[in-house]
């Protein structure tokens, strides 16, 4: 199951393998005794994946394809809702919540696709940190360096480690702060973080609606195009022809290089002297605005005040069921006028005219997805260590989100090494192109490390 989209859409194509045989071996590594799956799953669908992909086994013996997921095992995020189901988003808070009386929109455009949806993975409590702990459902250790206990990052905690212990061969997240991203950096894979607008959040618990967005993790940039086109209901693969020669990137020195780690460090350097190599023009740019974002977030932010607006009543009747370092950032909104949050609204209007400006002669920014490698689970057991760790993780991909842009998380480690991530990002609209460079520095980077 290790392998990308593309390679199991081709073994089902030619015959090599069949739906039920990858669903098996998906279902069996989540179960597995030595195995991660008890802390990945909130829920597994074990009977009903296996239905399904006994359908799409006979319908392909049919002749009938539905899409290039055909028959594929995918993992979804636990914040979905799926008629039938208790939406928890990774809290015991909605224990006694009523069931959702339909699928969201892209729970249904996975199963119209023929997408095999294995489970629902685990996540930071309500979406609402970058690093992927959870109290109550316990957090799924990094792949790498697992004997260390480093976070798997989040909130998509679960549904990165899905795919990384082959679980699922790819799996849908959110990112409202980088929570697709993150934790693809720190595990070695592929994330898409598509402008918001393009995929529908009808269905899908939310953190904040002015920066949530939903996207894949997966093991190419070419996996994430494939369940783009699916999410998005377009069926339109964005990914096109693009050469790194000529290629204008931007790196952002203002804040985003700040606090980076030997490790990354080096990473990100390497990978930039392999795009120079290949002929991509690389400029460092000051990009103030970045600068004044903890400012215009000083009082929580949208991710504060939209969390204390969805959870106000709940937060009064089972606020003792919250994890505290949840509750804790939820409760800021409170504290947030509504003079606040239009003040907010301007600020950001104003924010992304003058980043949109400054990047416009670029065709990507380019920067570390995460400043640091995964650190110890065991380091953060202090609430400021916590609390520091989140907020820089979520430092450089929260510029994205405020941004209403889209970007790409790519591996740039080198193989055995702590995986680190290059993120490309781009403005609103700018999927086609982020996907496509992404692709092309994919493949500059795998080349030059031998993968």
């Amino acid at each position: 199951m290790n392998r990308m989209l593309t390679e199991l859409r081709d073994d089902l194509a030619a015959g090599r393998t069949t739906s039920v045989a990858l669903t098996e071996d998906a279902l069996a590594r989540a179960q597995a005794n030595d195995g991660e799956g008890a802390r990945v799953f909130t829920k597994l669908y074990a009977e009903r994946a296996l239905q399904a992909a006994r359908a799409s086994d006979a319908l392909r013996q049919a002749g009938f394809i539905r899409s290039p997921l055909e028959g594929l095992p995918i993992s979804i995020k636990d914040l979905f809702d799926v008629v039938g189901d208790i939406t928890k988003a990774g809290s015991v808070a909605l224990d006694d919540a009523p069931p959702a009386r339909a699928n969201a929109p892209v729970v249904d455009r996975l199963i119209a696709a023929g997408a095999v949806i294995v489970g629902r993975t685990n996540m930071t409590e309500f979406a609402f940190s970058g690093l992927g702990l959870n109290p109550h459902y316990g957090t799924p250790p990094n792949p790498f360096d697992r004997a260390a206990g480093r976070i798997p990052g989040g909130s998509s905690s679960g549904a990165a480690v899905s795919v990384s212990d082959g679980m699922a061969a790819a799996a849908v997240g959110t990112d409202t702060g980088g929570s697709v991203r993150i934790p693809a950096a720190l595990c070695g894979l592929t994330g898409f973080k598509p402008t918001a607008r393009r995929v529908p959040r009808d269905g899908a618990l939310p953190l904040s609606t002015s920066l949530d967005s939903i996207g894949p993790i997966a093991r190419s940039v070419a996996c994430c195009a494939m369940l783009d086109a699916v999410l998005s209901g377009t069926g339109e693969n964005l990914l096109g022809e693009a050469s790194l020669a000529g290629l204008r990137l931007a790196v952002p020195r203002t804040v985003a290089l700040d606090g980076m780690d030997t490790v990354v460090a080096a990473s990100f350097e390497a990978a930039l002297g392999i795009l120079s190599r290949a002929g991509a023009r690389i400029s460092e740019i000051d990009v103030p605005e970045f600068a004044q974002l903890g400012a215009i977030n000083s009082k929580g932010g949208f991710t504060a005040a939209e969390a204390w607006h969805w959870h106000c009543d709940l937060i009064e009747r089972a606020g003792d069921r919250y994890d505290p370092r949840v509750r804790v950032r939820i409760l800021r909104g409170r504290e947030m006028s509504a003079a606040d949050y239009i003040d907010l609204l301007a600020a950001r209007s104003a924010w992304i005219a003058a980043v949109e400006a400054r990047i416009a002669p670029f065709d990507a920014l380019v920067m570390p997805t995460v400043p640091v490698v995964a650190p110890r689970i065991d380091e953060l057991s202090d609430d400021a260590a916590f609390g520091a760790a989140n907020l820089l993780i979520l430092r450089n991909p929260t510029f994205i989100n405020f941004l209403d842009g889209c970007a790409l998380s790519v591996p740039c480690h080198r193989p055995g090494e702590a995986p680190v991530g290059l993120m490309l990002a781009g403005a609103a609209g700018r999927d086609r192109a982020v996907l496509s460079i992404g692709q092309a520095v994919e493949q500059a980077l795998r080349a030059a490390s031998g993968s």
